[in-house]
């Protein structure tokens, strides 16, 4: 599981982050919600140790990552950001193999041949394996991201914004990948979203945050209430019972 205890990040006397407290189970897909400047991807940065905690203490599995090694929570915990600069002019198999360093350190076995090819299979991506980046559509290079974040199979695995970009057939798409991940893997994904309506699909559990603390946590009927969602989003929404879950209404 993952906990955060007391966490916060500060930036001036008006803007800071937390403190945090939550306890996140193991295993499933649990989203982060909330309006813009909430605080979900500075909370995000900080669980996959790219943003140093100003306080507080964040564990991973009995593991606390200000304090490990980097080697050791490469195979804890894997991150995508946002924003992803990698070189073009790589094909899907290059980059997918990058999420084998933490095991191979670049020199890549039959065993990790292999697990590249399992995640190029999950993600659909067997046709295009031997395309460049900079031929992909912006759904394609995504699922090529999520593929090699997957390939480093840790237990953990933070997603920010996964369906920036993409649309909406896409992000059906990206977040069926995802819920398959988490329940045929057994993986423990936290993922930023901005579609309070894919976080209740697919979720198992929503986070929801508001001016740097958590406002709401807990299974997706608990924090899907039009009183709730009215508060954080600070517009009314309201909830109607959709075919596969509770849809918000702006």
């Amino acid at each position: 599981m993952i906990k955060i205890n007391n966490v916060s990040k500060f930036y001036t006397d008006e803007v800071e982050i937390g403190p945090l407290n939550i306890t996140i189970p193991k295993a499933g897909l649990t989203s982060l919600i909330g309006p813009n400047g909430a605080g979900k991807s500075t909370t995000l940065m900080m669980i996959g140790r790219l943003l140093d905690l100003d306080d507080g203490q964040i564990e991973i599995a009995d593991m606390d990552i200000s304090e490990a090694k980097s080697a050791d929570v490469a195979k804890k915990l894997t991150i995508l950001r946002q924003e992803n600069h990698f070189v073009t002019r790589l094909t899907v198999r290059q980059l997918v193999g990058f999420g084998r360093f933490p095991y191979s350190k670049g020199r890549l076995t039959k065993e990790d041949e292999a697990v590249i090819s399992k995640y190029i299979d999950f993600l659909n991506l067997t046709e295009l394996e031997n395309r460049y980046l900079d031929e992909l559509s912006g759904g394609q290079r995504q699922r090529a991201y999520v593929a090699m974040v997957l390939c480093q199979e840790t237990e953990y695995v933070l997603l920010d914004e996964p369906l920036n970009n993409l649309d909406v057939a896409r992000s059906v798409q990206m977040m069926e990948h995802l819920k398959r991940a988490a329940n045929e893997f057994g993986r423990t994904i936290l993922t930023v979203l901005h579609d309070i309506n894919f976080a209740a699909k697919y979720s198992d559990r929503i986070c929801a945050m508001k001016h740097g603390q958590i406002a709401a946590f807990g299974t997706v009927a608990e924090v899907m209430q039009p009183d709730i969602l009215t508060d954080i989003f600070e517009t009314k929404i309201e909830i109607i019972e959709g075919p596969y879950g509770p849809i918000a209404i702006y």
